[in-house]
Order: C-alpha cells, then structure tokens, then sequence
C-alpha cells in the first residue's frame, strides 16, 4: 500500500511510502485506520472548504456592494467630520473583504491540494499494483528452521502476478501442459486489455472447458439438511475459525449455520470449509479442487445457489442478520454470497470473514464489512493477482509468526495456509488496539453478539454426478467398489 509518510514541520520533502500499519505481528491494511478512508473523509473536507468558499465569496460581494454604496454616498456628506468618518468607514470595508478574500483564496488552495494529492496517491496505488507486484525477477522467499536448504516457500505478495498457480490449486493439467494453458489464456486476455479480475475467471475457465479440465466442469449441486443441536459457540474470530476447522477435518461436503441469540435477535453464522482433496477430482464433494474452479471461474453459481437453499430450508428469515465464514476456498465462496444479487436479495448479510483465501477482485455490496486473515508466506491468498482492495468496511490481515516445517503427509500447501496457523492471527486481532481490527470486529460482534448457546446444524451438500453416471460414484478402490476419497490438509 502507498501511504504517504509525514514529513517534518515546514519539511518540503516529498512524501515516502510507507508500510502498512503493524501491530505486532500483524500488518494492517485498509478499514477506519486506513489510508484510503482517510483521504476519503479529507476529500469530504474539500467538498465543506468548497462551500465555505462559496458563502465567502458571497460574503465578499456583499461587502463590495455596501462599499459602493457608501462611496457614492460620501458626495452628500457636507462636514469635515462626516467625510472623516466616512472614509474610515470605506477603509475598514475595503479591509474586511480583502481577509474574506485571502481566507477564500486559501481555503480554495488547501481543498485543490487535497485533491491533488488524492489524485496522486490513486495515481500511485494503480502503478504500485500494476508494477510492483508484477515484477516477478528475484522472488523473495521463505526457509524454515531445519528444513532442508533446497526447501523454500514463495512469499505471499510474490505470488500474484503468477496466476499460473491456478493450476496448482484446480489439479487440472498439471505440469508443463497446465501451465501453458494458463500462460495462454493470461496473454490472450491481457492482450485485451482485460483487468486482472477478468484475467483470472477467464483462465479459470479456459482450463474447464480444455480437453484437460473435463472433470472440473460445475455441476448443481443439492442440499441435504442435517439436524440442529444445541451447543456452546465462541463467536469470536477466533472461535468461529476453531469451529470452522474442526468442521473442515470431521466431514466432507458439509457446511455449518449457528443460530444465535443476540440480544434477543436471532442471528446467523455460515461456515464453508477449505478444499476437501478427492481422487478423482470432480466427484460429488463441492469442495473439491473442481469448487475451486466453480468459485474462481463462475462465481460459486452451484455452490451460493445451495447455500441459499439450506438457508432457506433451515428457516433463516428476511431482515435476520448472517455472517459467513470461510477457509481457503470456502473464503472464496463466502465473498461470492457477497456479491451475489440473488443472494442480497434474500438475505441481510452483514459481515463476511476470510483466512488464506484469494478474493482481492471480489467487491462485497454495500453495507458488508470483511476481514481478511493472509500470512506473509501463505501463497494462496495471492492467487488470484489482485490484492484486497482497501476500505472502510474492508480490513486485511498480513501475519508475519514463525512457522514450523510440517511432516510430509501434512505438508499440503505449505505452513502458511494451515488453518490453525491462522487462529493466532484470529486471536491478536480480536485482541488489537488497531483501530480499523477493533472496528471490523465490532462488526463482526454487532452480528454475532457474545456468542453461548446456539443451535447448530450441518448441512451436507452434494455435488450432482456426471450425465450418465450414478450418484455416488468416487474413486474405484477394488473391482466393483467405490468411494470418495478425503486427503488431510484441505486447500
């Protein structure tokens, strides 16, 4: 982010960037304390100075008009005294609208200066993501304590340029061949001067509809309701993110809603898991590699569509609050509910919250707030070429812990993108004094509320099979046999 820093008293140095706000092991982007919404509530200012300098100039015209007047009266005035007087009179006028005006002329320059330097900041923010993030050259990377030499991890902003990760994520046409179909796909749309948005549901989708991305075609997806039980909820960050990973490690296909009580107002609360690996991918889990392609490629259409129905089914009323929450690729699904018109249409969403997921080219509607969990070495988060936009309503996370090499079997896509790494940075930031993380959660916290007992139901959601093949259909473990398979340490 660029943002200016401050110079010193009567300093004409030109202003420098400098980091986002840090707060420990957080960095801090965007929401009240951001740059952004400062210059926001100083252009606001421009527009009062306008006014002000309209009224002045009124002000300053009047007082033209009073000293013609006097002037042309001056002649009638027949004593030494009265021309005295009068004259003094036509020098204090005359003295009066020359400070309105001066203050008029200020006021006019302090507000074209704001704007000016709004203009330049925009100015730099545009070239920053254009430029900056896009010079790949020297990646600079991540080596942990007693891992192996040969072992390193991209760090996170390194990553957005390179859209050819997708495949990474999709499973689809791994190797030399996938990355030429991304490649292809990026330079035809750039070539149209496409944003980077565009650039990414376009390669998304070049690789569905390849010969090679068959399996990752979207496909409706049905609702199968669970029964609700009554449970204790932490609804802090932190403790809708626990839930959300146990979630994540006890079922497969499967979201959460927890009914609450706030204030003797029912809320809700929408947990949507990481990516659930299957072999083969595009099986009848939705969250396998394949929703990732459906929540990239074509706005979570199956998914959000389904979603809509379980709330619907589970009883969620017009006007009742809801808060969603998602890992990974759940987090790409949540912001999609966020902008999705059918889904606003229906539902009051109020606070959408994200850990280790590419959403930086999804806008929520208005009256959304968010807040987005990153680690500085989780490489997901920038998948999507295009940083978290920064906002009032919008609050980005960049945590900068230690990390712990993984074993093998759970390596998946490195330390970074484990959900528990991500509770800590739920936890320092529920326990912040930033004032844009204390604002975001007291969003989340006017949804919410203090959380207790709650009715919880899972809802088990089935991705429709293939025309021409029976529902159920998985991986084939022996002759004759099926069944889905789940690998630990979701995407």
């Amino acid at each position: 982010m660029t943002e200016p820093a401050t110079p010193g008293p009567g300093s004409r140095e030109t202003p420098l960037p400098v980091p986002p706000a840090q707060d420990g092991m957080l960095a801090v982007r965007g929401g009240v304390g951001g740059i952004r919404f400062q210059f926001e509530e100083l252009v606001l200012g421009a527009a009062e100075f306008d006014r002000l300098v309209e009224d002045l100039n009124a002000f300053e015209h009047e007082e033209r008009a009073i000293w013609d007047q006097l002037y042309f009266s001056q002649r009638s005035v027949r004593t030494f005294e009265a021309s005295v007087s009068c004259n003094a009179a036509l020098d204090a006028i005359q003295a009066s609208w020359q400070s309105v005006a001066r203050v008029r002329n200020e006021l006019h320059r302090m507000a074209a200066d704001i704007r000016s330097s709004h203009r330049d900041y925009e100015a730099a923010e545009a070239w920053a993501d254009f430029g900056l993030r896009s010079a790949v050259g020297e990646l600079p990377w991540l080596e942990l304590p007693g891992g192996s030499t040969a072992m390193r991890f991209a760090v996170r902003d390194s990553t957005e340029p390179l859209v050819s990760g997708l495949c990474l994520l999709l499973g689809a046409g791994q190797g030399a061949l996938g990355f030429t179909m991304a490649a292809l796909s990026m330079s035809q749309v750039a070539g149209q001067g496409t944003s980077r948005n565009a650039l990414v549901g376009s390669t998304v989708r070049t690789i569905v509809e390849s010969p090679f991305g068959e399996h990752l075609h979207p496909r409706p997806v049905t609702v199968h309701g669970g029964k609700a039980t009554v449970e204790d909820v932490d609804a802090s960050p932190a403790g809708l993110l626990r839930r959300l990973h146990h979630l994540g490690e006890t079922s497969e296909g499967e979201i959460e809603v927890l009914q609450l009580d706030n204030q003797a107002q029912t809320s809700w609360v929408v947990l949507i898991p990481g990516t659930q690996t299957s072999v083969p991918t595009g099986g009848s889990n939705p969250f396998d590699e394949a929703g990732i392609a459906d929540a990239m490629g074509y706005g979570s259409k199956n998914t959000g569509a389904a979603i809509r129905q379980a709330l619907h089914e589970i009883g969620v009323d017009p006007g009742e609050q809801i808060a969603v929450v998602g890992y990974s690729q759940g987090g790409i699904h949540a912001m999609n509910l966020a902008q999705d018109k059918a889904f606003l249409a229906e539902f009051d969403l109020r606070f959408v919250l994200t850990a280790g997921s590419p959403v930086g080219g999804t806008t929520p509607g208005p009256g959304i707030s968010s807040l987005h969990l990153e680690h500085e070495h989780d490489l997901v988060p920038g998948l999507d070429g295009l940083p978290n936009l920064d906002h009032k309503d919008r609050v980005t996370v960049t945590m900068s812990n230690p990390l712990s090499l993984p074993s093998v079997d759970q390596f998946g896509l490195g330390p970074g993108h484990k959900l528990p790494n991500y509770l800590e940075g739920a936890e320092a930031a529920h326990a912040s004094a930033d004032p844009s993380l204390g604002a975001s959660t007291a969003a989340l916290a006017a949804v919410t509320g203090a959380g207790g007992a709650a009715s919880v139901t899972r809802v088990r959601l089935e991705r429709e099979p293939k025309p021409g093949r029976p529902r159920g259909s998985g991986v084939i473990t022996a002759p004759g046999r099926h069944a889905d398979v789940r690998i630990a340490g979701g995407r």
